[in-house]
């Protein structure tokens, strides 16, 4: 589905941020994107995203090359959560159709029940026409991450992308938050960047970067037992877990 044939990058006259990366994601594949922060992770879903264009090499998504992709036509294809995720002042009944505007009521409410966010709506004020304020103000982090899930649930895009998008939560909501993406990941291409390596154990593949390439590629468990980057950060994040 989406290709990278050594792809570099760089920001004006900076340093290249991304040096000769090249991988292929299978459709209906879950990849993490993981290494240290600064490694040039952000930029890969730029460029998914067409925010940027390539430096060098080339980037396909479903054999068409993006650089002659209309932007708005590739990004309909597309769901992406941050970690930040962007709540209008608006309704939430809004808020979440802004993933499909032609969805129904009946889509946009069973989009929220697969996002866990229906329980909470339905105890507001009045219901999915409550504005929810600047940023979403009158909401918790995990309610905005819930309705940002239930957007994407409801946009049905073939390809996800996450961004650290349960980092900033309490364990609750976290639970909460990784119950909905589960859902959300089903049948879909996905690739996730965090930090964080507990959930990674489900993926297919892991991609390890730093200083801009492709340093190391498997499973969890083969890249643990490897003694490399992988290995090294995954040590240390159960090590202060465990603590």
């Amino acid at each position: 589905m989406v290709r990278f044939e050594n792809v570099g990058k760089r920001y004006g006259a900076g340093p290249e941020v991304l040096r000769d990366v090249s991988f292929a994601l299978d459709p209906g594949s879950f990849t993490f994107l993981t290494g240290p922060s600064g490694a040039g992770k952000s930029t890969i879903f730029q460029l998914i995203l067409r925010f940027y264009d390539p430096a060098s090499g080339n980037i396909t998504f479903d054999g068409v090359r993006l650089t002659d992709a209309d932007p708005a036509a590739l990004r309909s294809r597309i769901a992406l959560v941050p970690q930040d995720s962007i709540v209008f002042a608006t309704s939430v009944h809004d808020n979440i159709q802004f993933g499909r505007p032609d969805a129904t009521e009946a889509e946009i409410e069973k989009a929220a029940e697969a996002a866990h966010a229906a329980e909470f709506v339905r105890r507001l004020p009045l219901g999915f026409e409550t504005p929810l304020g600047e940023r979403g103000v009158t909401l918790s982090g995990g309610q905005r991450q819930r309705i940002a899930i239930a957007r994407a649930i409801l946009r049905k895009a073939p390809l996800l992308l996450l961004d650290e998008a349960t980092s900033s939560l309490d364990s609750e909501s976290e639970t909460l938050v990784q119950q909905a993406l589960k859902r959300l990941m089903l049948n879909r291409t996905s690739i996730v960047i965090a930090h964080r390596l507990a959930t990674v154990q489900s993926c297919d593949r892991i991609l390890v970067i730093d200083n801009g390439r492709i340093v190391e590629e498997g499973t969890h468990a083969s890249l643990a037992s490897a003694g490399g980057l992988y290995a090294r950060l995954a040590k240390l994040q159960f090590e202060m877990g465990a603590a």
